[in-house]
């Protein structure tokens, strides 16, 4: 990755510890310079300052590498993002989702993945400066959402 890129993985309510694990995981070995976790998305230390063994577990120590914060809206912190410059890309089959392939990331972006059986939700989606989505061949009608954001994430920064 290039070192003056700013990239944000913001996590829009993941409900699996293990996905938020992986993901932290996913995020470290591509360099991701933050992680925002949003609504029911768990943290890797609980309410009473333990950590999440769940995490931690799949983690494998990324979430002590990686700086992280937590939000309750995914909307108001995209909107502060913006106003900072950086850009919206979000993972997610939707209408209008161009082939990831084919996207293009500006040096301050944040990259957006959501909940493992409803996705993203509408008024977040409309926040999107671009919807990109991983073009299935078989019959499965999606990704695990670990799965997909390593897919994508390694496509369009390992350049």
């Amino acid at each position: 990755m290039k070192s003056s890129r700013h990239v944000i993985l913001l996590l829009d309510n993941i409900r699996s510890t293990h996905n938020v694990g992986s993901l932290f995981r996913i995020a470290d070995t591509i360099g991701v310079s933050e992680i925002i976790l949003s609504g029911i998305t768990p943290c890797p230390i609980d309410r009473f300052g333990r950590p999440v063994k769940e995490i931690v577990k799949t983690a494998l120590g990324a979430e002590q590498t990686i700086p992280w914060r937590y939000t309750d809206s995914t909307i108001d912190e995209l909107g502060e993002l913006k106003k900072q410059g950086f850009s919206v890309v979000m993972l997610e089959q939707a209408s209008g989702a161009v082939d990831y392939k084919t996207c293009t990331v500006p040096e301050n972006t944040v990259f957006v993945v959501g909940n493992e059986v409803t996705g993203i939700s509408a008024e977040v989606l409309a926040l999107a400066d671009v919807v990109i989505e991983i073009p299935l061949q078989g019959k499965k009608e999606s990704l695990n959402v670990a799965v997909a954001t390593a897919i994508a994430l390694f496509r369009l920064l390992d350049n």
